[in-house]
């Protein structure tokens, strides 16, 4: 079975949002073409309390309940099967979607015989990247889908860097034209 999953992309990370990613909102139209060609569409949420102290190193976002951490409007999110919530204690980042404490995303996937999963969202240098690289040392056949991806482009290079890490770890980068 094949699993499309969409890392974080919420209101406070589109170019409008509290911590944007410039062109967060670029791969929305990218995601809703997919969707249909997958099995299982889930997605992950950040959703930070209010006292987290991951806002020690970034702006407050994804506040739980609030507009920022609702996606964005033209997502077509009736076509989103799960939602997998991480960071939601005040003492845990949760960069990677197997951190999700609603749910535990590995035993989700192996109980409905995924094994494929393709990664895309929000953003290439931590979020995605951290799910992609856990994704992996679950055992799962993961797959980058780089036009479906965004960073937030902190530092030069970095989000050429993070496909880079995540394929040497084993990730396959492909494209969305690439998905029959």
């Amino acid at each position: 079975m094949k699993a499309l999953f969409i890392v974080d992309l919420q209101n406070d990370f589109c170019p409008w949002g509290a911590l944007p990613t410039p062109k967060g909102d670029v791969i929305i139209p990218v995601l809703n073409k997919l969707m249909d060609k997958f099995d299982l569409v889930l997605a992950s949420k950040d959703w930070h309390p209010e006292d987290s102290i991951h806002f020690q190193k970034w702006p407050k976002h994804c506040i739980q309940g609030t507009k920022g951490a609702e996606f964005p409007d033209g997502l077509n999110t009736e076509k989103i099967n799960k939602i997998f919530l991480k960071g939601t204690g005040n003492k845990d980042d949760g960069y990677s979607a197997f951190e999700a404490t609603n749910e535990n995303l590995a035993e989700y996937l192996k109980q409905n015989n995924v094994d494929e999963f393709y990664v895309t969202g929000l953003t290439a240098e931590y979020c995605v990247k951290q799910t992609v690289l856990d994704a992996l040392k679950n055992g799962f056949k993961t797959y980058v889908i780089k036009d479906g991806v965004e960073g937030i482009y902190q530092n030069e290079g970095d989000v050429e860097k993070a496909f880079k890490e995540m394929e040497e770890a084993g990730a396959i980068l492909l494209t969305s034209n690439e998905i029959k």
